[in-house]
Order: structure tokens, then sequence, then C-alpha cells
């Protein structure tokens, strides 16, 4: 019976840790800091807005919301689609760029707006990709 318990218990919790969204990254010959200036420009040439960012680490935040998405939920207000960008020297001379793109749904609930994480939309995901291409070289 205990067999049974703990193997209830394993697949449950192997099935909650399904991850909602994985990193692109890639590597260039460029500087980390001309990399990482690259990578703000080009954020913002994407229509997302910096919400936070670290020039000692070189990282990086920033949203852009998508209001046209639609949701049969009175709380639903809008998705939140987000980037969160590392750049870093490695150690064999090359520069790496990961960026880790995430959705969010905002909800208007009693305690006010709260953001709910879901699976990484395809918008996020093409940005993420775009954000990578164009500053690999």
């Amino acid at each position: 019976m205990l067999y049974r318990a703990l193997l209830a218990a394993a697949v449950t919790l192997s099935a909650c840790g399904q991850a909602l969204s994985s990193p692109v990254s890639t590597r260039t010959s460029a500087g980390p800091e001309d990399t990482y200036a690259c990578v703000r420009k080009q954020l913002a040439e994407l229509g997302y807005k910096q919400t936070s960012y670290d020039a000692t680490e070189l990282r990086v935040a920033a949203t852009k919301l998508d209001t046209k998405s639609r949701r049969p939920d009175v709380q639903f207000r809008r998705i939140h689609n987000k980037l969160d960008v590392r750049v870093a020297a490695e150690a064999d001379g090359n520069t790496s760029i990961e960026v880790l793109p995430r959705t969010f749904a905002e909800y208007t609930t009693q305690r006010g707006p709260t953001e709910e994480q879901e699976k990484a939309s395809e918008l996020v995901k093409s940005d993420a990709q775009q954000l990578v291409e164009r500053c690999r070289s």
C-alpha cells in the first residue's frame, strides 16, 4: 500500500514540474558591452518596454503588453509578454546571450491586479528568437 502511495506522489510531482518556457541562447564574437547595447536597442525595436536592467551584471528585463487577446473570463485584463535577457563573457573569449521568454495573464481580483504565469506564447518565443538573431553578429 505504501508503495502505491509513493508511486502516486511521484507521478503527481513530476507532472507539476513541467517548464512553462525554455531559454533561447546563442554565442557571439562581439564584446559583452556591445552585445548588451544591441540587446537593449533591439528590445525597443521589437516593441518591448524595459522594466529593469543591471548594467554591472549585463541583465535586462522587458515587457510587451498584448491588449488584443481576449478570454471568456470577466476578471481577465490582458497578456504580458516578458523577456529576461542575460549577456555574459565566456572563458573562450566569446559572449553568450540567453533570453528567457515568459507569458503572464493579468487578472483583476479582489486584492488588485494579479499575474499568473502561463506557457510562453508563440509571439514571445518568436521575439526571443529574433532578438538573438539580431544581436548574434
